[in-house]
């Protein structure tokens, strides 16, 4: 990418409608910031923020409509009210444990709710680009050391990660079906790794969790110390979102397809080896390991980034460490009572700084 990414970059964006499902969530916060440097004009859907605190509040925008992306009457008016150019659906249910407890949830919003949005957006007419973003966990992990491509075989043991495989074969089988020729838009799918960031404070997710136990003077408790990840920072993923979706809208049916974003394999670390760094670097806390096999959860997963990077010209920039320090300096800084919506805007530059140099 050349110096002048980021003007670039601005040009696209600046007053492109955007619609983002999922915007009151934690990845659905940072891309609306991230859309927001580039002057992008955001409008979200989404329920409210299932957390307290949550990134959502801390950043106090306008433009917002909460719903129910399986209300389907009250979906179909907001598209048709703003009439987005893009869309990024993000909405879910994200929880490999909750969807052991509710599973028809699990389904209903993340198969039949993606499909509603979709419908919404045919229906509505005036979209050109839509990204809708699944998870690494949508491949049939056969627990190996193999590092999953996009035309690897979907599944999944649990039902949050069936839903989004299913959720890939309902993209592709829509694209097909009625997004071919005059009229359609461009549709393709985001498979990302182990995200963390400043402003998750969901349950039983491991950076939360490490927050939430050494606030609280607790150790942080371990079930599944050697399960290996591709841990990356938010803003990496994200960031292939839109640089994704601004290529289906200016170049179409070459880009929509299923996309991995994914860290180097450096990266691919234990949950205990991404604990000891926090902790390391937050400054105080402890932990144990406190093994749960009572529900199941992929021990070994790993994804290929090379179509990304070959492809969009997508890079991962930080290292597992990089990123965890970034995410302790976050709450460090939030339990403070520091100004977050700067900093996290600081984040965002310094990465594009970095990969601007990267790549030059």
């Amino acid at each position: 990418m050349p110096s002048q990414f980021k003007e670039e970059m601005k040009k696209f964006w600046k007053g492109k409608k955007v619609f983002i499902t999922g915007h009151s969530g934690f990845k659905g916060s940072w891309l609306r910031l991230f859309l927001e440097y580039f002057e992008a004009d955001i409008f979200g859907y989404s329920l409210p923020p299932n957390t307290q605190p949550n990134f959502y509040s801390i950043l106090n925008r306008g433009h917002d409509i909460f719903g129910d992306i399986n209300d389907t009457e009250k979906l179909t008016n907001s598209f048709e009210h703003i009439k987005p150019e893009i869309v990024f659906h993000l909405a879910a249910q994200p929880l490999v444990r909750i969807s052991y407890k509710e599973p028809l949830l699990t389904y209903q919003t993340n198969v039949i709710g993606t499909l509603n949005v979709l419908e919404a957006a045919r229906q509505t007419g005036g979209v050109k680009a839509f990204v809708n973003v699944t998870t690494d966990k949508c491949y049939e992990n056969i627990e190996q050391n193999y590092k999953y491509k996009e035309d690897d075989k979907l599944g999944g043991y649990d039902m949050y990660s069936s839903s989004k495989a299913c959720s890939e074969i309902l993209s592709a089988s829509y694209r097909r079906s009625f997004l071919s020729g005059e009229g359609g838009f461009h549709l393709a799918t985001a498979r990302s790794g182990n995200v963390i960031g400043g402003g998750d404070w969901a349950a039983d997710r491991l950076i939360p969790d490490c927050v939430r136990a050494i606030n609280d003077k607790k150790a942080v408790q371990l079930r599944y110390p050697d399960a290996i990840r591709p841990w990356q920072h938010v803003i990496e993923p994200i960031f292939g979102y839109i640089l994704l979706a601004k290529k289906l809208f200016e170049e179409g049916e070459k880009y929509a397809q299923s996309f991995n974003f994914a860290p180097e394999e450096t990266s691919f670390r234990t949950v205990e080896e991404i604990v000891q760094y926090f902790i390391q670097e937050y400054g105080k806390g402890e932990y144990k390991n406190i093994p749960d096999s009572t529900l199941h959860e992929a021990n070994l997963l790993m994804l290929d980034n090379t179509k990304a990077k070959e492809v969009l010209g997508w890079q991962p920039c930080y290292s597992a460490k990089q990123a965890v320090s970034l995410t302790a300096e976050w709450y460090r800084r939030y339990y403070d009572g520091k100004d977050l919506e700067n900093f996290s805007l600081w984040q965002i530059e310094d990465y594009l700084a970095k990969i601007t140099a990267k790549t030059a």
